[in-house]
């Protein structure tokens, strides 16, 4: 059932038209938002996270997991994401790896 799943995935990602997309640098790791569109011009998101990693031949391979996000879910996504990060924001320890990353602070997910 997964593959199915994964299968179907792959072939809604392929026929969606790329309508906007950014790129957020994060450490070792990427992220692409990307709004997409289906054949009857209704609006989708991907989120990308694509990771290098090194293969043992020496050459470079991307580690790639996508999650789609259609408009009547972005406020239950962006609650539940909202909820998440104030927890951890409120219970985790800072670190020096944390402080750097302060600038995320202002970010509002409200706007999704």
């Amino acid at each position: 059932m997964y593959s199915e799943d994964f299968d179907g995935a792959n072939a809604q990602d392929r026929t969606g038209e790329d309508v906007f997309s950014k790129p957020v640098r994060a450490g070792k790791r990427t992220y692409f938002f990307d709004v997409k569109a289906t054949k009857g011009n209704d609006y989708y998101l991907t989120i990308t996270e694509s990771k290098r990693r090194l293969e043992k031949d020496g050459s470079f391979a991307y580690d790639k997991h996508k999650i789609f996000l259609y408009k009547e879910d972005f406020e239950k996504f962006t609650a539940g994401l909202q909820e998440v990060i104030e927890y951890i924001r409120k219970n985790c320890p800072v670190s020096e790896h944390t402080a750097e990353s302060e600038s995320f602070s202002d970010v509002k997910f409200e706007e999704l």
